[in-house]
């Protein structure tokens, strides 16, 4: 049996655990037809999974991963066209990890032995977005806020501030240098929270370029050319869920997504112009 291993990266609330979430809710459910199956999982491993594939179903919002209760999931897979099994490896990882990179500069020795893998799978949140801050922008805003602007004087900046398109460049530049570069890799960049900015019109590809303009130019030109790249919308969760803030208001979607009768069919992966609900799209391309 083969064994194979993915890097899973993002940001803080980009989308990793509600992947993981709906992507084994998907296997066990076997509702909807799919590149990878799955055969068996590791020993105790299966309380973490259920736990969240029925926050899932329920609407409900993922717990954040803490940094101290970092996992990676192992589970036996097998291709759905080949027949062959292998043992997959997926970090769930909390995207603080990730941002330390950037911020920091360090990596814990943990998160550092999960991203030597040749397979990447990024998650950016689609519609959370930290854009540039032009000076001219923050100015009038300022002006129109009535809030007194003291020209000259110096203004406190620290990197978590910095646009997600500069973080995420710094990020995949690090996977390339020492000691994170292990050489050529597939990158699968899934835009989360696809079903909030499908409205645009745009394909994924089309999206990030409008909307990540660095990022999509440093995919294009930046990377080492021996990188492989697709671009994926992914909409795991599929609407918004109830609201968690104290008020009890329930949301249309969750109630609309709580009763459905595959609930497998709320995921929705695209790429392209072509769409499905099978959420093993981007791993089977990474491992294949």
């Amino acid at each position: 049996m083969t064994n194979k291993a993915i890097v899973v990266l993002g940001l803080p609330a980009s989308g990793k655990t509600t992947y993981l979430a709906a992507l084994w809710h998907l296997l066990q459910a076997r509702k909807i037809e799919s590149k990878i199956k799955s055969v068996r999982l590791r020993a105790g491993e299966a309380q973490h999974l259920n736990e969240i594939a029925k926050r899932w179903l329920a609407a409900k919002k993922q717990e954040r991963t803490s940094q101290d209760r970092n996992r990676t999931v192992t589970m036996e897979v097998q291709s759905s066209a080949s027949g062959n099994e292998f043992v997959l490896s997926f970090p769930d990882v909390a995207g603080e990890a990730f941002a330390e990179i950037w911020e920091k500069r360090e990596c814990d020795p943990e998160v550092l032995n999960s991203l030597g893998a040749q397979g990447v799978l990024l998650f950016i949140h689609a519609t959370d977005i930290n854009p540039p801050n032009w000076i001219a922008d923050d100015a009038k805003l300022n002006k129109l806020l009535g809030i007194q602007q003291n020209s000259g004087e110096p203004v406190a900046w620290e990197p978590r501030f910095a646009p997600t398109q500069v973080q995420l460049v710094d990020l995949l530049r690090c996977l390339q240098e020492p000691p994170l570069g292990v050489g050529p890799r597939r990158l699968a960049v899934a835009l989360s929270a696809w079903d909030l900015a499908e409205g645009d019109k745009r394909n994924p590809e089309k999206y990030l370029a409008l909307h990540l303009p660095l990022f999509h130019q440093y995919l294009n030109h930046g990377l080492d050319p021996a990188w492989v790249v697709k671009v994926y919308g992914v909409s795991a969760q599929g609407a918004e869920y109830d609201s968690d803030g104290g008020d009890g208001k329930a949301s249309a979607g969750a109630k609309t997504m709580r009763e459905m009768e595959v609930p497998s069919e709320r995921i929705k992966v695209v790429h392209g112009e072509s769409s499905s609900h099978d959420l093993t799209e981007p791993l089977f391309w990474l491992l294949d």
